[in-house]
């Protein structure tokens, strides 16, 4: 069984304890939040306006390959995510986490407006699906090193028994910006008319983008490092030789159990995830009704309860993050994994039925096994890894697993289900990634509340910080000072 604590031979004293100011902590949490509402905003409206999409730059296809194509633009972007990754990754364990969060915000930001000026296929032809298609690689590119190193950001500002509530808010910003994508075309869906949604209405969502990404920019720059990276930049002579890209590499390859585990994890998490937000509004309102020969739900009321599984979902993420603390993180991965292979088959039978009622009870099982994974993966995959390596090899695995097995689901399960007919698909799609799930966290040991792989303990207080380091094994608590963190970064006795 893999273990994400601490060397067993490491004995920490009160001296070594980090301490961080609570506002400290909730500044970074807020900037880290903030940052990833903008992020996965567009994600939400490109997902919930898909038809419009479709119309506006493939309106030469017929309705199935014009809905192939726009899921396929939606999943290019994730095919870039990897280099992403390992470019901000890597860039991220050189010069700080914190610098390079501002930049990928600029990226998406710039990335989202971008969609939004792009003229529609019936005005510049074949220009305009491959100017959409340049706009998605810049999303992609940003988003690859915007995740891994918000996690890794949010986990190193974390004390050691509070990082499952606090990581936990990284993914309320998650829900809150596809949430605010879904309203905002909810919105514009009931108060357009078709033809100016098709002509300039679609356009206005994504250039809200702009400003909310210079929120997240001035939030970000706001901050000083992560308390883990400032006491890493104390040893930069050896940190410098030892991060050449070249021995990044290679020492990332010697932990691939690991990187193995967190691609695992990531898969489990990111297929329901993406099954839910980006394929089941199409799935609901176009694919059920064209192969079901039936009248199907309307666009809004797809959205409406779509809205309302996401509430129910963003109420709770903090929720089971702070339970994640008392009780760990493996219970919760494990019921989202095994929920996953008993309920996948029931939830789409339910959604298929397309009763409203049915639908959303089918979306709410499937939202709630996504807040398992969602409340948890936060402070789970940045213990994987040490200090040194933890935003590269995070970043990595992560946009890996993404790009190849997640973010693909609405193309993938898209076309499966186009090709063979059958409905049930999403099912066998969502029980392999729950086995994938299941297997994965069975190989690590539990690592809530645990001291992180390279970094020293922390807590909220100097009381804590003594507490903290009378639990840990083969610790022996010192009575002189404790390390803190003030409020401007660094480490000060």
């Amino acid at each position: 069984m893999l273990s994400t604590h601490v060397e067993p031979e490491q004995s920490w004293q009160a001296s070594d304890c980090v301490v961080t100011e609570p506002s400290t902590i909730k500044r970074a949490i807020t900037a880290a939040s903030v940052g990833n509402i903008t992020e996965w905003y567009d994600f939400g409206v490109y997902a919930y306006f898909e038809p419009t999409i479709q119309k506006v730059f493939f309106s030469n296809l017929s309705h199935t390959m014009g809905q192939i194509a726009t899921f396929g633009l939606f999943a290019v972007s994730f095919l870039i995510r990897p280099v992403g990754g390992l470019f901000f990754g890597f860039l991220a364990d050189r010069i700080g986490r914190n610098r390079v969060l501002a930049a990928t915000m600029i990226l998406m930001a710039v990335g989202t407006c971008a969609i939004g000026c792009i003229p529609s296929q019936e005005s510049i032809g074949i220009l305009a699906p491959l100017l959409l298609l340049c706009a998605r690689l810049v999303q992609g590119f940003s988003t690859g090193g915007e995740y891994g190193n918000a996690m890794t950001f949010i986990a190193e500002y974390a004390p050691d028994r509070r990082r499952g509530f606090l990581g936990s808010w990284l993914e309320f910003g998650t829900f809150t910006g596809y949430l605010l994508g879904a309203i905002v075309v909810t919105a514009a869906h009931g108060a357009l008319s078709e033809e100016q949604l098709l002509s300039w209405g679609w356009r206005i969502p994504f250039f809200l983008a702009l400003p909310l990404g210079l929120v997240g920019v001035y939030l970000r720059t706001r901050l000083a490092e992560t308390p883990a990276f400032a006491a890493l930049e104390q040893e930069a002579d050896e940190r410098e030789k030892a991060q050449r890209v070249g021995q990044t590499m290679k020492d990332l390859l010697g932990l691939w159990p690991y990187l193995l585990v967190c691609m695992g994890l990531a898969l489990a998490w990111n297929v329901p995830n993406y099954m839910l937000t980006s394929y089941m509004p199409t799935y609901v309102t176009q694919t059920l009704p064209m192969m079901q020969q039936a009248g199907g739900m309307s666009a809004t009321a797809s959205e409406v309860l779509q809205i309302v599984v996401m509430v129910i979902a963003l109420l709770s993420i903090p929720l089971i993050g702070a339970l994640s603390d008392r009780f760990g993180r493996k219970p919760f991965v494990l019921a989202g994994s095994v929920g996953l292979v008993v309920l996948a088959y029931p939830m789409i039978l339910l959604i298929r039925s397309q009763s409203e009622v049915h639908a959303f009870l089918g979306l709410l099982i499937m939202g709630l096994l996504l807040i398992c994974f969602s409340a948890t993966m936060p402070s789970t995959l940045p213990a994987l890894f040490p200090t040194r390596l933890r935003a590269s090899g995070l970043s990595v695995a992560f946009n890996v697993s993404v790009s190849l097995f997640a973010g693909t689901t609405s193309v993938v399960v898209g076309s499966l289900v186009a090709l063979t007919g059958d409905l049930n698909w999403p099912a066998y799609y969502l029980a392999l990634a729950g086995l994938v799930g299941t297997v994965s966290i069975l190989a690590i040991r539990e690592p809530g509340g645990a001291t992180m792989w390279g970094s020293p303990p922390a807590a909220e207080s100097p009381e804590e910080a003594h507490d903290l380091i009378a639990s840990l094994p083969a610790a022996a608590p010192e009575s002189g000072g404790v390390a803190a963190v003030a409020p401007g970064g660094g480490r000060v006795a």
